[in-house]
């Protein structure tokens, strides 16, 4: 049975479907109704494929607009009224980094840390971290932290979905509560003789 999300998205296996059928439809809808239009990655980050060439074709036809921001195109909605309104909140957005990084932390002593940080994690807890920025961050934070990390915008969805889910650190736990203790499966341990030296 297609459970579609309040988005209007299902995933099988891997594959995900949209309840409005092709992703030109959905692309489309997708920018209508966001509240500050999306850039190409942006819209991968929560279509989960590849959107350049379908946003080209939609804005070629004439069915969405597009306007630069920050050096970054964004796909605006066709309807003036909307676009205006996607417009004026992306600009806001904009502003407001600049507003956050001149509070403390110069940006890119900031971005360095992130990066130096993630790069001691293993694979699984760089997923989580990418997820917990960009939640930090809300509206386009998959693709401005994949940017960041390097990383694919789908890596950092999946991570941010999991968090959300709250079932990756949960099922980690359960397994180590399952077993027994790395000292006990160790014979060595258990030697009648054995002393631990001195320090």
């Amino acid at each position: 049975m297609c459970k579609f999300d309040e988005s209007g998205l299902w995933e099988h296996r891997d594959a995900w479907f949209s309840v409005y059928g092709t992703l030109l439809t959905t692309g489309k809808r997708f920018i209508e109704q966001s509240p500050a239009g999306y850039s190409a990655a942006e819209l991968e980050a929560l279509l989960h494929v590849q959107t350049k060439q379908a946003l080209l074709h939609l804005y070629q036809q004439s069915l969405v607009d597009r306007e630069k921001f920050d050096g970054v195109i964004v796909y605006l909605a066709r309807e003036a009224r909307d676009r205006q309104r996607q417009s004026v909140a992306r600009r806001q957005m904009v502003a407001g980094e600049f507003e956050r990084v001149s509070a403390g932390v110069l940006a890119h002593e900031l971005k360095a840390a992130i990066i130096l940080f993630f790069s001691l994690l293993d694979e699984r807890q760089r997923r989580c971290f990418a997820g917990l920025e960009s939640l930090k961050i809300g509206l386009g934070g998959d693709a401005r932290i994949a940017h960041l990390l390097g990383v694919d915008p789908h890596t950092v969805a999946k991570g941010r979905r999991e968090l959300l889910q709250r079932d990756i650190e949960a099922q980690g736990i359960r397994k180590r509560v399952g077993g027994r203790p790395a000292a006990e499966k160790n014979p060595a341990n258990h030697h009648p003789h054995r002393r631990t030296a001195a320090r």
